[in-house]
């Protein structure tokens, strides 16, 4: 903990008030990196797309996670396959999905475009219409929604079924068991998993780096990339590091 985790935040707080080009020494510049973090256009445009991604995927994600928790939490056939198709989505590499969404939102033989096609919609600019990329963004998230759906059904488990049967003595039906006994009890759950969910939201990063590089038009610039393109292509270090400290804050 002290080398790999308490050491490199001491380290990035100094590095925070110097110049440093990870070639020579570190030059002390004092607040100088944090001044201009007040007037970078690109820090408000990268937490202006990083916040409106994160107010679309999280709820979205906590809804379909849950639904699939319900679904799943029923006696049917096949159940543990259907468990873990639904979760493998979460737990495959950031990578290898990135590229498999490359294909399927390509304006011209994607997949998704394909379908829509069908429905006489189309075709759409996923990834190259700064109006849409955040949308597929959000998509991809969605379509990840089995790491929530798990620690949901792991907490509709521990509701008596008592109480659902003493509410169907009372003449509850589905609805009214889902919104007086559900979710009630559900709330530390949903809690936990939208705080989780905002955590990993504001840091994403790997699916723009891959797919768009903060494009078109910085309008996927997420906070992470900007962060990661001044320390490994900028070569400024110290600014990387400010940044690293902004985001720590707001995530906080």
């Amino acid at each position: 903990i002290l080398v790999f985790i308490a050491g490199s935040m001491i380290a990035s707080v100094y590095l925070s008030f110097t110049q440093w080009d990870l070639l020579g020494a570190p030059e002390w510049v004092g607040l100088d990196n944090y001044r201009y973090l007040t007037i970078d256009p690109l820090v408000r445009q990268a937490l202006k797309v990083t916040t409106i991604y994160a107010g679309l995927s999280v709820p979205l994600n906590l809804a379909v996670g849950l639904f699939l928790a319900i679904l799943l939490n029923q006696k049917i056939r096949g159940l543990s396959l259907y468990r873990t198709v639904y979760y493998l989505p979460s737990i495959s590499s950031g990578v290898a999905v990135s590229i498999l969404w490359l294909w399927i939102f390509n304006s011209d033989f994607g997949v998704l475009n394909g379908i829509l096609a069908r429905f006489g919609i189309g075709p759409v600019n996923w990834l190259t219409d700064p109006n849409m990329v955040i949308i597929s963004f959000v998509i991809m998230n969605v379509w990840a929604a089995g790491g929530s759906m798990l620690i949901f059904l792991a907490g509709l488990q521990g509701i008596p079924t008592e109480l659902y049967e003493a509410a169907e003595v009372d003449g509850a039906n589905w609805w009214i068991r889902l919104w007086r006994v559900t979710l009630p009890l559900m709330s530390p759950v949903i809690f936990f998993n939208l705080v989780t969910g905002l955590i990993r939201a504001l840091q994403i990063f790997t699916q723009s780096y891959i797919m768009t590089g903060g494009g078109p038009h910085n309008s996927s610039l997420f906070f992470v990339l900007y962060l990661y393109k001044n320390a490994f292509e900028f070569f400024d270090m110290g600014y990387a590091s400010a940044l690293a400290w902004v985001l720590f804050a707001y995530i906080l």
